[in-house]
């Protein structure tokens, strides 16, 4: 396995409108539609998907993602966490509250590898939120 592993995400959302709403308040960017994949098999099928990514450079370090709405996916907490690199964690938590989310763990220190807050996004998703800051 090569070192960073991670090479995207997807968030899954049940309202896309509101999802929307949360993320581009929290992160102050703006999520991109994407067109659903043209099937390469029957298998495959992408019917009743709706994707919004957020902004990425495939040449810079790090993972790209989106938000997902899909038929038969439910969002919520589950087992994986996804943290989104910040310049000082506490601005974005400082946003979560007021675009319908909630602080479930406010800004902590995490030692030598910086500072991490764990909010939860209006789907219920808990995400993670990392600075060195």
């Amino acid at each position: 396995m090569k070192a960073n592993p991670v090479v995207w995400f997807e968030i899954y959302v049940q309202d896309m409108a509101r999802a929307r709403s949360f993320y581009e308040a929290v992160f102050q960017c703006t999520l991109e539609p994407l067109a659903a994949p043209e099937p390469a098999a029957p298998e495959c099928e992408a019917d009743g998907m709706e994707m919004l990514s957020f902004p990425m450079d495939m040449d810079a370090p790090g993972a790209g993602g989106m938000l997902v709405r899909m038929d038969g996916v439910s969002p919520g907490g589950g087992g994986t966490l996804v943290y989104f690199g910040c310049e000082d964690c506490a601005i974005e938590q400082s946003r979560v509250e007021a675009a319908g989310g909630q602080v479930h763990k406010p800004k902590f220190a995490i030692g030598p590898y910086g500072f991490c807050a764990l909010v939860v996004d209006t789907e219920g998703n808990c995400i993670g939120l990392h600075s060195m800051q």
